[in-house]
């Protein structure tokens, strides 16, 4: 199910998504414990690591099985999220993202615990979904997560910082996103490794595609940098390398091409150094 017209006209739409997931989760908590859910975390494999695979040289291709959007509805008609995970990897995708929200993306958890069982310990599966408590940290490491998507324009400083840091004790990396100069003003004294800059303002899911360059200027050089949204062609690709990008995270592209692999294969040859 998407979100209301009304949100939509009102540029309403993170809000009336994490009023669901707020609601959910106590009923989420009930039917798997907080402690059941934190022992499978404890005996899931290491996780790979996203930072190494995205600030390899040249713009590092995340690649995304999506199969909704709250804006644009049902993306893929006969969506099979380890079929594309295993044609991006063949075309050279370093890393894989998987949209776990139900309600508004048709995702799923098992999604993601099938993409990683697809791909293998080496090819790091990121966990895109709207998370704000440590439960949901916990639930991806269970889920074979190796990274996990925090959203700036979700949280507050101290709800940031309580759950990049336990991400970090579990082992796994934090794509932290901004969308504005304020968000990332929040984040970087919290010193990311990874920043991501959607270029999709999360209200309205209108696109900006210059919010990457502005922002990039402003992010310290360790800092691996991911271009998110709108991002079509190759000459997409070349421009994010252009304004010093390691990596971009595209999916609705990706998966609305008639050649998946081929997509995905201009898009990594894009970025070659």
């Amino acid at each position: 199910m998407s979100v209301s017209n009304l949100a939509k006209q009102r540029g309403e739409i993170l809000d009336e998504i994490m009023r669901f997931h707020r609601e959910q989760l106590p009923k989420t908590m009930r039917e798997v414990s907080f402690e059941n859910v934190r022992a499978m975390a404890s005996v899931a494999p290491p996780p790979a690591d996203l930072y190494t695979a995205v600030t390899s040289p040249g713009v590092a291709l995340i690649a995304e099985c999506k199969k909704a959007s709250p804006s644009k509805g049902l993306l893929v008609k006969n969506y099979d999220p380890v079929k594309l995970a295993r044609a991006y990897v063949k075309a050279g995708a370093r890393a894989i993202s998987v949209l776990t929200d139900g309600r508004h993306f048709q995702g799923s958890l098992e999604h993601l615990r099938d993409v990683k069982e697809a791909v293998g310990s080496k090819i790091p599966v990121l966990r895109k979904d709207f998370i704000f408590h440590p439960y949901q940290v916990y639930e991806a490491r269970a889920a074979g997560a190796d990274a996990i998507l925090l959203i700036a324009a979700v949280l507050g400083p101290g709800d940031m910082k309580e759950l990049l840091t336990l991400a970090r004790q579990l082992g796994m990396q934090v794509l932290v996103e901004v969308h504005t100069e304020a968000e990332l003003a929040q984040v970087l004294p919290l010193e990311p490794r990874i920043i991501g800059v959607n270029n999709r303002n999360l209200q309205t899911f209108e696109v900006d595609f210059e919010n990457t360059a502005r922002l990039r200027q402003l992010i310290p050089a360790a800092t691996a940098v991911v271009g998110e949204s709108g991002l079509k062609t190759a000459e997409d690709v070349k421009a994010m390398q252009a304004i010093g990008v390691d990596a971009i995270l595209v999916g609705e592209t990706l998966v609305k091409s008639k050649d998946v692999y081929q997509a995905a294969r201009t898009m990594v040859m894009a970025g070659r150094p």
